[in-house]
């Protein structure tokens, strides 16, 4: 629930929903309240407004989530802007006034923060991009930590591109060790952490046959174990755009034997799609459509396990969901 205003719209949209401020409530209220969910999700990461915003009977989201077990969280990044004197590459902007807004995220309720930075294949990666990434990454992160907010570090290699898993993987392992490196510098707690990284994966426009989930497993876990101190406690992946089955198929396969880390799931995308298609912003069907979220979190919750299987699934939770240069 951590997408801004627009990118929620996007959300909305899809499903013929005008972006309103009491929309954008609505949806997120119809997440929050969902029975049961403190079950399989122990966090979620909440946009600036939605920190601030109440269910319908009065009770602040805050409240709700806390009650379920949730740990509230915040998006606490201002968004990618173009990186000058690059070819099309973004950097992460929200380093200004950052004390001063964790300080007041955690008066309101918030124990974590997200910050997301992102490195494209195809239009380089340029050293002073990978550079930046990590850097501002290790700067929130301490900044965070100084305010009593739990840093989640997300380094987004994006699906962008036509390169083989083989290259993903190559600047997988030097934006990780970027990232650490300068983690280190700024004096991060690694026990203090969570990485929210992606999955090693072909480019989105790979024309070669698609890798099964345990080649993709196999991948990132070689390369989490080489850049990944055992210090950090958790691994949460983001979904990147894959298809909802796609995603707890890969993190099933990650789970067939142990790791130093507990691997876990982050997703925006490859929880809500199906439950946004259920919702169709009809009051009438917020219970399917939170028995679908329901189902979509015990999905998960089974794979962080190593215990997922594909029974009852439908033909939807496979349909892909990657949006070239995706910002939030």
């Amino acid at each position: 629930m951590d997408e801004s205003n627009a990118t929620c719209g996007k959300r909305l949209d899809s499903i013929g929903v005008e972006n309103t401020e009491e929309n954008r409530r609505t949806y997120r209220e119809l997440l929050v309240s969902t029975p049961g969910l403190g079950e399989y999700i122990s966090g979620a990461i909440l946009f600036e407004e939605t920190l601030y915003q109440s269910a319908s009977n009065g009770k602040k989201f805050v409240d709700v989530l806390n009650e379920q077990g949730i740990i509230p969280g915040i998006k606490v990044d201002k968004g990618l802007v173009p990186m000058a004197g690059s070819n099309g590459e973004s950097w992460c902007q929200g380093l200004d006034g950052l004390a001063q807004r964790c300080a007041e995220y955690y008066k309101a309720g918030a124990r974590f923060a997200k910050w997301r930075s992102v490195v494209s294949i195809p239009n380089g990666p340029s050293t002073i991009a990978v550079r930046d990434c990590a850097y501002g990454l290790a700067r929130y992160a301490a900044i965070c930590q100084e305010n009593g907010l739990v840093p989640i570090v997300e380094p987004e290699i994006l699906l962008d591109g036509e390169h083989d898993i083989d290259r993903t993987m190559e600047v997988f392992m030097d934006t990780w060790a970027q990232t650490f490196h300068y983690l280190a510098d700024n004096k991060v707690m690694f026990e203090g952490i969570l990485l929210k990284p992606s999955m090693v994966t072909p480019g989105a426009d790979w024309k070669g046959q698609k890798p099964a989930p345990e080649v993709i497993a196999e991948y990132t876990l070689k390369a989490l174990r080489r850049r990944v101190p055992p210090a950090v406690p958790g691994i949460m992946f983001l979904s990147g755009g894959q298809s909802e089955l796609e995603a707890t198929l890969n993190l099933n396969a990650m789970n067939q034997s142990p790791n130093p880390w507990h691997v876990s799931f982050s997703y925006a995308r490859a929880l809500q799609n199906s439950v946004l298609k259920t919702w169709q912003g009809n009051p009438a069907n917020v219970d399917a459509a939170q028995k679908s979220l329901l189902a979509r979190a015990k999905a998960n919750s089974d794979a962080q396990l190593g215990q997922y299987t594909m029974d009852g699934e439908a033909a939807s939770a496979a349909e892909g969901m990657y949006e070239k240069g995706y910002t939030y």
